[in-house]
């Protein structure tokens, strides 16, 4: 699906990072087997990964109640992971070797297409992150796997998660720019339809084989998005770069 709007007073693409812009699942299991022997590693991902949201929804509720302050993923991710590896026969790993694993995160492999359509993109546009993951293990992520970002915006920068507003609209609010000047593009409907709820434009990245090759995600557009795009190139060629 191919959608043309006028895109001549877009000034900054914000992506979604996990999912979107690097492969959790193969990146996880790698290295989960790298550091388990004998484990399923896709396994563990798939169960790493599905802590996420319980955990996300746990801290949130403490925030909103005044029992806690903002915690990094960093420390979320090591809080899923101690039950994960006792559900798989690790839970004698010793402290160095579970912190290493967490680093996994930091770690991740980019999409095939990810560094030449956020090249592509930045001839234009302004290109930055925006993930609940915290800056650190965005920018270590970037270095590894050679992402160029123009900036890495994250939930650590505006004490809020998404899909708290205030993330969406930090965005605008750091580059002096309305909401509607900015696009969130994203391969999880429920984070674009919160930025469309901002007044962002939105564009759905189709990653079929988010949760590996085994369990393919419907892709199928939304037309409240404002563009669908199969890859990240193909976001880059709908809006002329």
């Amino acid at each position: 699906m191919t959608t043309t709007f006028d895109a001549s007073d877009l000034k900054v693409i914000a992506f979604d990072v996990f999912g979107t812009v690097v492969d959790w699942h193969s990146g996880i299991a790698a290295e989960a087997e790298r550091l388990l022997p004998g484990v399923d590693g896709k396994a563990f991902a798939l169960a790493w990964r599905a802590g996420y949201k319980p955990a996300m929804k746990s801290v949130m509720a403490r925030i909103a109640a005044g029992e806690g302050g903002f915690t990094l993923i960093d420390e979320l991710h090591l809080s899923i992971l101690g039950p994960v590896l006792r559900d798989f026969g690790f839970d004698g790993l010793d402290e160095a070797r579970k912190r290493e694993l967490n680093k996994a995160w930091h770690r991740l492999p980019a999409w095939p297409d990810a560094v030449e359509g956020i090249t592509r993109l930045k001839s234009k546009y302004i290109v930055c992150t925006l993930s609940n993951g915290n800056i650190g293990l965005l920018t270590d992520m970037a270095k590894n796997a050679g992402l160029p970002w123009d900036c890495v915006l994250s939930a650590e920068v505006f004490k809020a998660y998404k899909p708290d507003p205030r993330t969406y609209l930090g965005v605008a609010g750091v580059f002096d720019v309305a909401p509607g000047q900015v696009m969130l593009a994203a391969t999880h409907q429920d984070d674009l339809a919160s930025a469309r709820a901002c007044g962002l434009k939105t564009a759905y990245i189709e990653r079929r084989a988010e949760f590996g090759a085994a369990q393919p995600k419907d892709v199928s557009p939304v037309a409240a998005n404002t563009l669908h795009a199969r890859d990240i190139v193909a976001l880059a060629e709908q809006l002329g770069c």
